[in-house]
C-alpha cells in the first residue's frame, strides 16, 4: 500500500513538471471543440452570421461615441443614427486619398465603392496604412494595390494643421484614425451593412496575383480567379474588420477556457498556490494545450468551410476563420522559437529592462557618503606610503595603517625575534 502511495505521488510530481498528460490533451481537444462548434453555429460567414449582427452593433456604437467626442451634435431624432455620425466624421476627417471608383483614378485600374477600402493602402488599420496615409497627406500621392502592383495616383495636397513638422505628423495621424472611424462601419450613404475597412494586413492579399481558384458554385461553369481577386470578392461580401471581431470570439473562447481549466486543475489537483497557477507562457504544458485547442478549432472551421462552400473558393474564404488560423501560426512559431532558444525583440527588451532595473536597485543601496570617506581614507594611506623616504618610515606607515584598519598583525611580539624562530609562521586573518 505504501509503495502504491509513493508511486502515485511520484506520478503526480512528474505530471506537474510542465509536461502534458492525456488529460491535458483531452481538455485542449474539448475546449477547441467547443470553440469550433461556436464558430460553425454562430460565426459562419458575413452573410449568415448570428454573432456578426451583435459585433456590427457594437462597432456602430463605438462610431457614434467617437463622433460625439469629436463634436457631433445630431438634430432631434438622429441621436442614434449611425449614418449621421459617419457623415459627420467623413467631413471632419476628410482626406485626399479617398478615391472611390475607377473614374476617380483616371481608369488606371478597376475599382469600385465596394473594394476601394481594400485597394487604397492608406485605408488599412495597420502600420502600412498609417505610413501611406501620412505620405499621401504630405505629398498628394494616393497609393493603391491593384493587379498585383503598387500604383500611385496624384491627388490634391492636404494642408496639415500644426506649426512645425512634428505637429503636422501628429495632425496626420489623428486625421488617419478619424477617417478610419468614419469608414469602419460603412459609408453614410451605403444601403444595408455597407463596405467597411479591411482587417489589419489583409490588404497584402492584393499582392497575391497568382493561382487559379474557382469562384463559381456551378462545377459545369467554373470561373477561375487569382488569390488577390478571391480575397477582394470576399471583402466585398462583408469579410472586413467588423467580421474579424466576430471571428475573434471563438478564438477567445478557446484560449480562455483552456487557461481557466489548466489553472483550476493545477490549483486543486496539484495543490499549487494561486501565484504558481497563473496561466502564463512560461508553462510548457499550457503552451502545448493552447496549440492543440486552437488547432482543433481550425480543424472544425476548415472542414465546415470546405463542406459548405461547395467548391466555390470565395464562399470558402468567407467561411474561413482567418483570425483562428493566424493565431495558430503565431502560437506554433512562438513555441518553435522558445524551444530553439530564440528571443523575440520584445523579450530581449524586457530582459534588458529587468537587468537595468535590478542594477539601479543595487546602486540605490550604496551609501555614497560612506564610500567617499572610505576612498579618502585609502588615498591618504597611499599618499603616506609614497612619501616614505626610508625603510624605517615605511615600516612606521605600515604599522599605523594596520592599526587604523583594525587589521591584526600576522606575528606576535617583536618581528625580528618572531622570525628568528623557524617554528613560527605568519598568520593572516
Amino acid at each position: 500500500m505504501e509503495g502504491l502511495i509513493n508511486k502515485q505521488t511520484d506520478t503526480s510530481v512528474i505530471r506537474y513538471r510542465d509536461k502534458c498528460d492525456k488529460y491535458d490533451y483531452l481538455i485542449a481537444i474539448g475546449t477547441g471543440a467547443i470553440a469550433g462548434i461556436v464558430d460553425i453555429m454562430f460565426v459562419g460567414s458575413p452573410t449568415d452570421s448570428k454573432l456578426g449582427k451583435w459585433t456590427d452593433a457594437q462597432v456602430d456604437n463605438c462610431v457614434k461615441a467617437f463622433a460625439k467626442t469629436s463634436g457631433w451634435s445630431p438634430r432631434a431624432g438622429k441621436e442614434n443614427s449611425t449614418s449621421s455620425a459617419i457623415g459627420f466624421l467623413e467631413k471632419k476627417f476628410s482626406v485626399n486619398y479617398d478615391q472611390r471608383h475607377s473614374g476617380d483614378v483616371g481608369r488606371a485600374f478597376s475599382m469600385s465603392a465596394k473594394n476601394h477600402h481594400m485597394k487604397s493602402l492608406a485605408h488599412s488599420p495597420d502600420v502600412i496604412g498609417l505610413f501611406f496615409s501620412i505620405l499621401s497627406q504630405f505629398t498628394g500621392i494616393s497609393a493603391f494595390l491593384a493587379n498585383g502592383k503598387l500604383i500611385t495616383i496624384s491627388s490634391e495636397t492636404m494642408e496639415l494643421q500644426g506649426g512645425n513638422f512634428i505637429a503636422k505628423i501628429f495632425s496626420g495621424v489623428v486625421n488617419w484614425f478619424g477617417h478610419l472611424m468614419s469608414d469602419i462601419a460603412g459609408s453614410s450613404g451605403a444601403s444595408g451593412r455597407g463596405s467597411g475597412i479591411v482587417m489589419p494586413f489583409y490588404e497584402l492579399f492584393g499582392l497575391c496575383h497568382f493561382g487559379k481558384f474557382n469562384a463559381s458554385s456551378n462545377p459545369q461553369k467554373p470561373v477561375l480567379n487569382d488569390l488577390a481577386t478571391i480575397a477582394t470578392k470576399a471583402f466585398e461580401s462583408g469579410y472586413d474588420a467588423r467580421f474579424a471581431l466576430t471571428m475573434a470570439i471563438p478564438v477567445l473562447i478557446s484560449d480562455l477556457l483552456t487557461r481557466l481549466v489548466w489553472a483550476i486543475r493545477h490549483h486543486f489537483q496539484y495543490h499549487k498556490p494561486i501565484q504558481e497557477c497563473l496561466p502564463t507562457k512560461k508553462h510548457d504544458d499550457l503552451r502545448v494545450m493552447l496549440i492543440v485547442s486552437n488547432g482543433v478549432l481550425c480543424l472544425f472551421d476548415g472542414v465546415d468551410a470546405a463542406i459548405r462552400s461547395g467548391g466555390n473558393w470565395v464562399l470558402f474564404f468567407t467561411r474561413l476563420n482567418l483570425i483562428a488560423w493566424i493565431r495558430l501560426i503565431i502560437l506554433v512559431l512562438k513555441e518553435v522559437m522558445i524551444r530553439c532558444g530564440i528571443e523575440t525583440p520584445l523579450d530581449a527588451l524586457k530582459r534588458t529592462y529587468e537587468a537595468v532595473t535590478a542594477y539601479m536597485q543595487e546602486l540605490e543601496k550604496i551609501d555614497i557618503e560612506a564610500f567617499r570617506k572610505e576612498t579618502e581614507r585609502y588615498n591618504a594611506i597611499a599618499s603616506a606610503l609614497n612619501q616614505a623616504k626610508s625603510e624605517t618610515e615605511l615600516n612606521a606607515v605600515l604599522y599605523k595603517t594596520f592599526e587604523q584598519l583594525n587589521i591584526p598583525l600576522p606575528w606576535k611580539g617583536d618581528f625580528d625575534t618572531f622570525m628568528s624562530n623557524k617554528k613560527n609562521r605568519l598568520v593572516f586573518e
